[in-house]
């Protein structure tokens, strides 16, 4: 695989700095230059963590994995979670449960959209890269970064954690499997991965204070 096609987006950021620095367009300066290295260092550990990860021989965890990874596709285990909460949760349960959607239909307007037209980097080379064959699932032809599932199943958790406290960390632990999943299954570097986590995380607070604010208002309506 050749570098264009495994370059990091930390690399292609520490690129345009770079550019424009030698262009002129911006001035050289000690924080510029820091930037572009510190970008490039991730670039390097995003990498090699995606090749760690795949080196390691844990048998036990690939199906397992390979399973979560695929139930995890169009969102369907945090549907399943919202359909439990709107039938048993009450109307706790109910608000969670909207929220919960709602939070995953922003992020995969924005985040399987916009960010992944901008983000436009190649699926990992699973087989060159030393993926075993028994982790593999359906690799999909949309962007690599960010990672839409990890978006998803953050979003999720935190829309539906703060409605729910008590499911705050389940649900949280439930997302961080299902993003390992996607780099063990070798679909997504870490840092795709990394910043879907990221992005999930403020579309579902964005999510719970927009629905918050939309409650508020219907309650001085009454």
């Amino acid at each position: 695989m050749t570098a264009d096609t495994t370059q990091p987006p930390e690399d292609r950021l520490a690129d345009h700095i770079e550019a424009r620095i030698d262009a002129g367009l911006v001035a050289t300066t000690p924080v510029r230059a820091s930037t572009a290295r510190l970008l490039r260092r991730l670039g390097r550990w995003d990498l090699a963590v995606y090749r760690v990860v795949a080196a390691t021989s844990t048998p036990v965890l690939d199906a397992p994995l390979r399973r979560l990874s695929g139930f995890a596709n169009h969102s369907k285990p945090w549907f399943v979670v919202a359909a439990v909460l709107g039938v048993a949760g009450g109307p706790r349960g109910r608000q969670a449960a909207a929220t919960g959607i709602a939070a995953i239909g922003v992020t995969s307007l924005v985040v399987n959209q916009p960010m992944k037209l901008a983000g436009e980097r190649p699926r990992p080379d699973r087989e060159g890269m030393g993926v075993p064959e028994e982790r593999w699932v359906h690799m999909p032809t949309s962007s690599s970064f960010p990672s839409g599932h990890s978006a998803s199943a953050v979003a999720f958790a935190v829309a539906v954690g703060d409605v729910m406290p008590s499911l705050r960390w389940p649900l949280r632990l439930a997302g961080g499997v299902v993003a390992f999943s996607r780099v063990y299954t070798g679909v997504h570097y870490p840092g795709d991965v990394a910043a879907g986590v990221v992005s999930g995380a403020l579309i579902g607070k964005s999510t719970v204070r927009v629905g918050r604010r939309i409650a508020a208002r219907r309650a001085t309506l009454r």
